[in-house]
């Protein structure tokens, strides 16, 4: 048996879509959802009510509107289901890239080889065709001078200035003439600031550039790069060059 309370609480629960229905309207929809057992008591009634059907151009039954409108919710949900499916497996994929990634790095015989060796793997794994990778406050013995040379001062302060990585057309951003051929055929890039733990300046930028201008829009989640971030600054970090203590 339903109570008052029951038919209280179906009633708040109704979506309200009042505001576009006529006085006598909103009526019936408030005394149907205080009366849910009304079809039950009166079958007859629903037996001879006839709706439009929005696909078929005709009357159905009421019985047969709900079967469609349970069937429409069906197809909305298997198609968010393949949808997650599909993110789930590319995220499967994204994590092996960057497990095999983290294994080269680990692996490699000499730090020294790290830089070239980074740059070369970030191209196989992520498939990024532009990249381009810059040093400073690291030890000149250690790292090649292709990985030191054409970096300024003003370049640098804007790298330490830089909070999260950045995601976006080229711009007036000098750091993207590292790129190959001057960065020219890049229109996104991703620049990824390196920092050893919280330290506030930087000692290095990786930057990736893409023809594709959708690859690295603006706009788009840099939580992935944070963490290419963050994994790099690990493994470069040990070429910072180390002051000389008191």
């Amino acid at each position: 048996m339903t109570t008052t309370e029951d038919r209280n609480s179906r009633s708040r629960a109704l979506p309200d879509k009042e505001a576009g229905a006529s006085p006598d309207e909103a009526a019936v929809v408030r005394w149907l959802a205080a009366h849910p057992d009304f079809f039950e008591s009166h079958p007859d009634v629903l037996a001879m009510m006839r709706l439009p059907s929005p696909h078929q151009g005709r009357a159905i039954s009421f019985q047969d509107r709900q079967i469609e409108i349970l069937r429409e919710r069906q197809r909305v949900l298997e198609r968010k289901l393949g949808e997650w499916v599909h993110i789930g497996r590319d995220n499967e994929a994204i994590s092996q890239k960057l497990l095999h990634w983290v294994r080269g790095l680990l692996t490699a015989e000499r730090i020294e080889h790290l830089p070239a060796l980074l740059v070369d793997s970030m191209r196989t794994e992520f498939s990024v065709p532009l990249i381009a990778l810059r040093l400073w406050r690291v030890d000149p013995e250690r790292v090649v001078a292709g990985f030191r040379e054409g970096v300024d001062a003003a370049q640098i302060q804007a790298a330490d200035a830089m909070g999260l990585p950045y995601c976006g057309p080229p711009g007036d951003h000098d750091c993207c003439l590292w790129l190959p051929a001057g960065g020219r055929d890049a229109r996104s890039v991703a620049l990824i600031p390196l920092r050893r733990g919280i330290e506030p300046e930087t000692f290095g930028l990786l930057v990736l550039g893409s023809g594709d201008p959708e690859r690295f829009r603006s706009g788009i989640g840099t939580a992935f790069l944070e963490r290419i971030a963050e994994i790099a600054s690990a493994a470069l970090g040990r070429l910072v060059e180390t002051k000389p203590g008191p």
